[in-house]
């Protein structure tokens, strides 16, 4: 580790953990107030039941997840779950994605972005995520689905939970740039994948990511420029969504069309069935194959 690093950003792991560090060395400048303990629980419903998810994240750290010796290929990515700015569903859109991603040679960071608070009492929680899933479940048809987030959420503590999310994203790039040596990364090969809430971090990112722009970008589920303007060097994109995702779907179009309108590179797969959320669970369908699609799409960019 280099003398610029100490040991300040390391975060105290058994030995036999993944290295994990800590995102920033010092207080960033925004921060999200009143955030209970950090607490781990299991999924509670759709495709996620009985996955491990994490809640109230206030101190963001990075997890790397290197391929086995002599696999390396020198490309990495940041990997970003998702859940909505208030959870992250840690296994199926996390760890699950960064090692298959270092079986494949690339390696993978998973980050662990700050979160909106939620309750600390495990009831009061679970009755709130309750009503959450009850309203989200509510059919919709084509013309009533939104076509932006903030038709969708219009919560002020979410909406600056993602901003912060997008600031912990934007210092991932940045970190694991100045470290990319000590890992075997190119830092010109470093791409961001993200889910949900997640998709949404990397493209906010991607849009303004206040430096070189990531190598690749792979918003799953989700996503939106806000009318902005694609970057005229936007990496190129891939994108998956479900038909019956219905809360995301148009967005996830609108991104396309935004990618492709700006002559960017842009792949965008929809499946019929699969709902949101899925990550790398397998539900029987079709979608299931997503994964596989973004390796030949990795393939053929030269990172996989």
């Amino acid at each position: 580790m280099p003398d610029d690093l100490s040991d300040d950003l390391r975060v105290a792991t058994p030995t036999s953990a993944r290295e994990e560090i800590r995102l920033w060395r010092e207080s960033p400048a925004r921060t999200i107030p009143d955030v209970p303990p950090e607490t781990t629980f299991q999924g509670l419903a759709g495709t996620s039941v009985g996955a491990t998810m994490l809640r109230n994240v206030s101190e963001p750290t990075l997890t790397v997840y290197a391929p086995a010796p002599g696999r390396a290929n020198g490309a990495g990515v940041i990997v970003c779950p998702g859940g909505g700015w208030s959870i992250l569903a840690w296994q199926h859109e996390g760890i699950d994605v960064a090692e298959w991603f270092a079986a494949r040679g690339v390696t993978a960071f998973l980050l662990k972005y700050r979160l909106s608070a939620t309750p600390a009492d495990p009831a009061e929680f679970v009755a709130r995520m309750t009503a959450q899933s009850a309203m989200l479940s509510q059919p919709l048809t084509a013309a009533k689905a939104p076509r932006v987030m903030s038709e969708l959420i219009r919560s002020e503590a979410l909406s600056y939970a993602r901003e912060i999310a997008a600031d912990d994203g934007r210092r991932a790039l940045q970190l694991v740039r100045e470290r990319a040596g000590d890992w075997g990364v190119e830092a010109d090969r470093i791409g961001l994948i993200g889910f949900s809430a997640g998709a949404f971090l990397v493209v906010d990112v991607a849009m303004d990511p206040q430096g070189p722009p990531p190598a690749f970008l792979a918003p799953i589920y989700g996503g939106e420029t806000r009318g902005a303007p694609v970057p005229a060097d936007a990496p190129p994109l891939f994108t998956v969504i479900a038909h019956d995702d219905r809360h995301l779907f148009h967005m996830v179009e609108g991104l396309y069309s935004d990618w492709s309108m700006a002559d960017r590179s842009s792949e965008l797969h929809i499946f019929a069935r699969g709902a949101h959320g899925f990550g790398m669970v397998k539900q029987g369908l079709p979608s299931d194959r997503w994964i596989d699609l973004l390796g030949a799409w990795l393939a053929d960019k030269g990172f996989a």
